[in-house]
């Protein structure tokens, strides 16, 4: 009997060995394989992009209660900000930055939505600086940057980390590192919602300086927010192609981007139109440009001798 015993103990004891080894294995595995992680347990991710914007919390929360107490009164009857920053929390919160889905920001788009008015969509690509001076001029028309969503959230950054405080402020993972990271996710998410609520007449800002074209399909307007566009809610689609003042005109209306970009918004069944650099918008470039031959108020080529 104590022969046996003892032969029982040794394989008791031999398995508690193998166990103990196969978790030290895993765990050396995962160090060695998991995308970013930093030597040294209890450190962030290392990525390389900027990390989690600090005061997050503070400058979401500010520019909640701005936008509703000067932008739009009327929405602040039904928007929580306190619940939104909550929303924001918990879809990023403690979680691997390369794992994020368009779920998880659903309670974010659904407590931060409002309507957006007919004929007053206005995308842009690559003409960030002259669409928003536009728009801040020319009241009613909207980016998404100056709908609650967008206002909040545009130019900070924000991602999770599985180790405490489960926010990473030192780097989050640019799209290049993985096309699943907080930020990419979130703007892809809300540019497709702006899309499927435009209605109406709804404008373009692209820039025609741009030597490799002014439509690309890579962009987020070329790759989510073209195709969800809805062909029963929007009567025309307006092309404004813009050219900087004393820059390169690398491509009109008639060029091959902008053939193309019509022709995918035509197989979709939208009316398009296409104007070279739109005169409002061109007398906003003006102003920090007086004095050069574009901005005269009859060109030369119209002068008479």
């Amino acid at each position: 009997m104590p022969g046996s015993r003892r032969r029982q103990r040794g394989v008791l004891l031999a398995g508690i060995a193998l166990l103990l080894a196969a978790l030290v294995l895993a765990v050396v595995l995962a160090s060695v394989f998991m995308p970013g992680r930093e030597a040294g347990g209890g450190r962030p991710l290392r990525w390389q992009d900027r990390g989690t914007t600090r005061n997050l919390r503070e400058i979401v929360l500010g520019r909640c209660y701005s936008y509703l107490a000067e932008r739009h009164p009327v929405l602040g009857r039904d928007t929580d900000c306190l619940k939104i920053w909550e929303s924001l929390k918990y879809a990023f919160i403690y979680k691997n930055p390369c794992n994020t889905t368009a779920e998880d920001y659903q309670p974010l788009m659904e407590l931060a939505s409002h309507p957006i008015p007919c004929n007053k969509s206005l995308f842009w690509s690559k003409t960030n600086d002259l669409a928003h001076r536009y728009t801040k001029s020319s009241h009613g028309f909207l980016t998404l940057e100056d709908t609650l969503l967008g206002y909040m959230f545009d130019g900070i950054s924000w991602c999770g980390d599985p180790s405490a405080p489960g926010i990473n402020y030192e780097s989050c993972p640019k799209r290049s590192e993985c096309e699943s990271n907080p930020g990419s996710v979130f703007w892809k998410t809300a540019s497709k919602r702006f899309a499927e609520a435009a209605c109406g007449v709804v404008q373009v800002m692209l820039n025609g300086s741009i030597e490799a074209g002014a439509f690309r399909s890579s962009s987020i307007f070329g790759s989510i927010e073209v195709f969800n566009l809805n062909p029963d809610k929007v009567s025309e689609i307006q092309i404004w192609l813009m050219h900087d003042i004393g820059g390169p005109q690398s491509e009109s209306c008639s060029g091959h981007s902008i053939q193309r970009l019509k022709r995918i918004l035509e197989e979709r069944n939208f009316t398009v139109t296409c104007e070279d650099n739109y005169r409002p918008v061109q007398l906003l470039q003006c102003v920090r440009n007086p004095d050069h031959e574009d901005c005269r108020l009859c060109p030369s080529s119209m002068e008479t001798p």
